[in-house]
């Protein structure tokens, strides 16, 4: 029996027409970051229980994730996949996906790697692929990658918008700005409800310095990145920083209580964002009162996760800035076991967490000489932290805050500001992108 193909033309096992129709509409909302993905991948699969691809979507949504328990409920989508009938393409999917369930990323992108190489249509691995790239703070691969497989993509083919959105952001990581907005606008131009082509435009006027534009950008295309998408908070979050960014730390806080204090306790991508906000509000002498005990609770059941060290600082930030030492030492504790362990985790709590951690404890004891010997002497790999410039801009800042406090005490004592609520003198620009910095 000849199989179906999807639209960029990969041959699909299991699959019917009624089911390739909303395989294709999950996989355009996957890319997209809009919702309803989930929905659609089990119309699919109701239609044609034994479409693979179908199962092995099910499985990047979840795998994809940087919290442990959601990549953890990946495992039951492999093995329904694996079950099904599979060509060789397939199989590298699934052999990709065993990966990620088994933490080794780097193997995973390899695999995902060989795929494009033989299909440089597959537009799922190459969103996949690159999502593993930033996890692991690897810009420039993930530059590469998508560059690599940019001369097979005619411009008519579905999927090419989010081709260019990936380029976008990848292009305004690395530092090449004019070409990230013309990339973003470009996808923009083929689909205008493309949050993640938004989210790249955000990321652009960051890098750029330019807070009033990103803010007018954000606000004029609200529309489309605002309501059912995956990246809704997180582009809020991106329109607090350029009022931050102008001076206007009460809209900056207006942001967080209406829009990311509300959010799903359990999405942690919101949590990133609301620690970040409030500490930096906080390095700007903005007291975030009862919210900061609101947000450690949030992040309390994360503290043994020991999976992900961004997701370590973030929640650090969180205890600290709530002064709950009892859960930061409790992560402490984590980072210290973690760093024994021949892991993923392990080896950056080895070379990166416990430090950076470290330097955020320092920072909210008032040890500021601590916390700045922590934070300069983190190695040039930080940026294997992972996340954006953006999200990673806040160790700098807080260094900064740090340095200046030391530097001039005695206006940090004539406000009646104690060394562990050090502040970020306002006439310091914040940071773009830490790269005069050990950070970067």
């Amino acid at each position: 029996m000849t199989l179906l193909t999807d639209a960029r033309g990969q041959p699909l096992s299991g699959a019917t027409p009624a089911a390739l129709a909303h395989y294709e509409r999950a996989l355009a909302a996957s890319l997209t970051w809009r919702g309803g993905a989930d929905a659609l991948l089990d119309a699919a699969l109701v239609d044609a229980p034994a479409f693979t691809m179908a199962h092995v979507l099910k499985a990047w949504l979840l795998a994809g994730s940087r919290d442990v328990r959601r990549v953890r409920a990946a495992r039951p989508w492999l093995e329904a996949a694996a079950a099904q009938p599979a060509g060789e393409h397939e199989r590298l999917h699934l052999a990709a996906i065993g990966r990620v369930l088994a933490d080794d990323y780097e193997g995973a992108a390899a695999l995902l790697g060989r795929a494009l190489e033989a299909r440089p249509h597959d537009v799922l691995a190459l969103s996949v692929a690159c999502g593993i790239d930033h996890l692991g703070g690897q810009a420039e691969r993930q530059r590469a990658r998508i560059e690599h497989v940019l001369p097979a993509w005619p411009g008519d083919l579905p999927g090419w918008h989010s081709v260019r959105a990936m380029h976008a952001f990848a292009l305004a990581e690395c530092g090449h700005d004019a070409q990230a907005e013309q990339s973003a606008h470009a996808a923009l131009a083929l689909d205008e409800g493309d949050a993640r082509a938004h989210h790249a435009m955000a990321h652009v006027f960051e890098m750029t310095d330019r807070p009033a534009a990103g803010a007018r950008w954000m606000n004029a295309n609200r529309q489309h990145w605002s309501h059912g998408t995956a990246v809704a908070a997180h582009c809020w979050w991106h329109l607090a920083l350029f009022h931050l960014a102008q001076g206007d730390a009460a809209a900056a806080l207006a942001v967080y209580d209406e829009r990311l204090r509300a959010a799903d306790p359990g999405d942690l991508s919101a949590l990133f964002d609301a620690a970040a906000l409030l500490w930096r509000l906080r390095l700007r002498g903005v007291d975030g009162g009862a919210r900061w005990a609101a947000l450690a609770d949030a992040w309390a059941p994360h503290v043994d996760d020991a999976f992900c060290i961004f997701n370590d600082l973030h929640a650090m930030l969180a205890f600290v800035g709530a002064h709950d030492w009892a859960r930061a030492q409790a992560l402490e504790r984590t980072l210290l076991r973690s760093r024994q362990r021949p892991t993923r985790h392990g080896e950056s709590a080895r070379q990166l967490g416990l430090a950076a951690c470290r330097g955020v404890m320092a920072f909210g004891r008032g040890d500021l000489p601590q916390a700045i010997t922590l934070l300069a002497s983190l190695p040039a790999q930080a940026h294997r932290l992972g996340g954006s410039h953006a999200q990673r801009d806040v160790m700098h800042l807080t260094l900064l805050a740090a340095l200046e406090a030391v530097r001039r005490p005695a206006r940090r004592t004539a406000r009646g500001v104690s060394a562990g609520e050090a502040t970020l003198d306002t006439r310091l620009p914040l940071a773009r992108s830490a790269i005069a910095m050990p950070l970067a």
